[in-house]
């Protein structure tokens, strides 16, 4: 995927170069991407590593994925969202209280994490300051990528007691993760892979007093590339689902208003927005035309996560229409709503879903599409699309080695499917095989900033 297109453009920016050369500078940056036979005489000398017949991708970027949830995924017992919450997810994420179970947890993150492929990722954090130290602290020992910020409720039932901060504490705590662990890699954002996110749970685990508190804390630091991330329009149950519920307690007309700014009752504006191109709303399965508009003008991007919204009985974020609306889309896994870590699964699981869309909003998704939301996509919703998503010569090279032979599914599907004499369906059939088949055991080598990722 070269360039820079969106997702409608995502078919003729696709480019696939079967005995390929990809050269990596001493600064971790990509200096040649482009076919062996073309390989500037400048590099002849330089050493090789061969991976062929293997495969070379872009790092797959996961713009949701809950830490907290680590061991929780495949959770029986609760229902859709709000029940499952109060049910599974509340008392396994109070599990991380404990600082020797919080490190586990984190070292299992990781390596999940880098089985999956996934170089960059978007991580709702725990609630617990020493479970994000550990986050951090794991992630940067692999050399990964990371934007966490901890999971920040004022409120909520009496199985997330140990979730809940104080006002005060709500505040002291989420700045003091900035302090700590924003850039500390580097102490530049820019070259950092470690980052930190403003991350309220969702509008029902706070109050209007939480969310004019920390929206005028993300006014004073967004300038330095902090982030905002939560969740949004998930499940539409008549009267007692997320969305009712949220506009009840608010007394607003939508959703997305109580991240706007407009969380007042009649939506008046009580605060600060933290809408922005930093700013990434989970799933936005059930958005009216009007958020969706807020939403890509002010560069807010979606985070879709097609295989939680099917756990939890979500619904169907309608492709088409957020599409049109010129929203940024990218992928999520939302484990453990979500039951992978892989973010080709959550591709594949998207394909299905939206192929079976009633009526003329049913879309066969081009594979190229797929690989877009994958990807550059998630490095445009990080707001660093200038540093990775694609193998564009100047990007830090961040990639994937994906071995065929090491998943016999995988193999079977490229040494045996069925091609077009057509190259271009031919090289489409192909991808598409290869996303759709793909499993962690096909994935042999995992690169960030040009250094192999080896997982503690």
């Amino acid at each position: 995927m070269t360039g820079s297109p969106t997702v409608q453009e995502s078919a003729a920016h696709l480019v696939a170069i079967e005995d390929g050369a990809l050269v990596i500078g001493d600064d971790g940056r990509i200096l040649f991407s482009g076919a062996y036979a073309d390989l500037p005489a400048e590099y002849a000398g330089v050493e090789i590593d061969d991976h062929r017949p293997a495969f070379l991708l872009p790092g797959f970027v996961d713009t949701h994925i809950h830490f907290p949830q680590t061991f929780a995924g495949d959770a029986y017992g609760g229902g859709q969202l709000l029940e499952w919450l109060n049910a599974c997810i509340f008392p396994s994420e109070s599990r991380l209280a404990d600082p020797e179970f919080a490190e586990r947890a984190a070292l299992e993150f990781v390596r999940r994490r880098t089985a999956a492929g996934t170089t960059a990722a978007m991580v709702f954090g725990s609630a617990f300051p020493h479970a994000q130290d550990a986050l951090f602290e794991q992630t940067q020992r692999a050399g990964l990528r990371i934007v966490s910020g901890r999971g920040i409720q004022t409120v909520g039932p009496d199985s997330a007691k140990p979730l809940i901060s104080s006002e005060a504490d709500a505040l002291r705590l989420t700045k003091a993760e900035i302090d700590k662990w924003h850039a500390a890699d580097t102490g530049d954002v820019a070259t950092a892979l470690l980052h930190v996110a403003v991350v309220p749970r969702f509008s029902l685990s706070v109050t209007t007093g939480t969310l004019k508190n920390l929206g005028e804390l993300y006014d004073s630091v967004r300038g330095n590339g902090v982030y905002f991330h939560s969740h949004l329009n998930e499940n539409n149950r008549p009267g007692t689902g997320e969305v009712d519920s949220v506009k009840q307690s608010y007394q607003v007309e939508t959703y997305l208003d109580t991240y706007d700014g407009k969380f007042l009752p009649g939506s008046q504006v009580g605060g600060k927005s933290f809408l922005g191109r930093r700013s990434i709303m989970a799933h936005s399965v059930h958005c009216t035309d009007g958020e969706l508009a807020r939403m890509a003008e002010t560069g807010t991007s979606i985070a879709h996560c097609p295989v939680s919204q099917q756990f939890l009985g979500s619904g169907t974020m309608p492709w088409r229409r957020t599409i049109a609306s010129g929203v940024n889309v990218a992928a999520g896994t939302d484990f453990g709503g979500g039951d992978t870590w892989l973010i080709s699964e959550v591709m594949s699981d998207a394909f299905k879903v939206h192929i079976s869309e009633p009526g003329d909003a049913a879309i066969s998704m081009h594979p190229a599409e797929m690989l877009f939301t994958a990807t550059l996509a998630g490095a445009r919703a990080l707001d660093m699309e200038d540093r990775f998503g694609n193998l564009d010569a100047g990007k830090e090279a961040d990639f994937l080695v994906v071995d065929p032979a090491g998943w016999g599914p995988t193999a079977a599907a490229i040494d045996h499917g069925i091609r077009s004499d057509d190259p271009e369906m031919a090289r489409d059939q192909t991808l598409f095989a290869l996303l759709m088949t793909m499993r962690e055991p096909a994935i042999s080598q995992v690169w960030v900033q040009g250094r192999r990722v080896v997982a503690p």
